[in-house]
């Protein structure tokens, strides 16, 4: 395990540095031997956050979590790693029955001795949705969000005319997700 830490804002002092990596380290065996962590604090206003990014061979892990305490942020955002890598780690191993490709990504990032994880949570899809997709303006597709209480919409781009996607942030704002063919 490498580490790399930044600070927005903030200044990483040495021990704050050394919490998060005796902290993170205690996850050493559910990560890949030699993984890059990527930790940014930053801190705005009371808000103290620590932000975790893990690259995988093909996705990528990532926590946020912001507290008034940086020491107790680091200690959430280590729970909310270990839950993230233990829900990949199943979820791989179902597919993986079904297709070769995810046994690839599978031995990619896991050993075979790796056990650590032995709980097995199976996802189930307990419902389906079926809708129209109408052609709008993002800007439209929030409004018909907010409307709705949704936190996400699904949209075709009149502009576009592509599938997209508005989400409200947890800033308050909102994103757009376009795709790219």
């Amino acid at each position: 395990m490498r580490f790399m830490f930044t600070g927005k804002g903030y200044v990483v002092s040495d021990s704050l540095k050394d919490r998060a990596e005796q902290k993170i380290r205690r996850l050493e065996r559910l990560f890949p031997k030699n993984v890059e962590i990527s930790v940014t604090f930053s801190s705005v206003k009371q808000d103290n956050k620590i932000e975790v990014s893990v690259p995988l061979n093909r996705r990528t892990l990532r926590a946020e979590v912001s507290t008034n305490d940086m020491y107790n942020s680091i200690d959430e955002v280590v729970d909310v790693l270990e839950k993230q890598m233990v829900k990949y780690k199943t979820r791989l191993k179902n597919k993986s029955r079904k297709d070769s490709s995810y046994r690839e990504e599978l031995a990619m990032v896991f050993t075979d001795s790796d056990d650590a994880m032995s709980e097995d949570h199976e996802i189930i899809i307990e419902r389906n949705k079926n809708f129209e997709i109408k052609p709008m303006d993002p800007e439209d597709a929030v409004m018909e969000m907010e409307l709705l209480g949704h936190s996400f919409f699904v949209f075709r781009n009149g502009r576009t005319d592509k599938v997209n996607v508005v989400y409200r942030r947890a800033s308050g704002t909102y994103g757009l997700i376009e795709p790219k063919y």
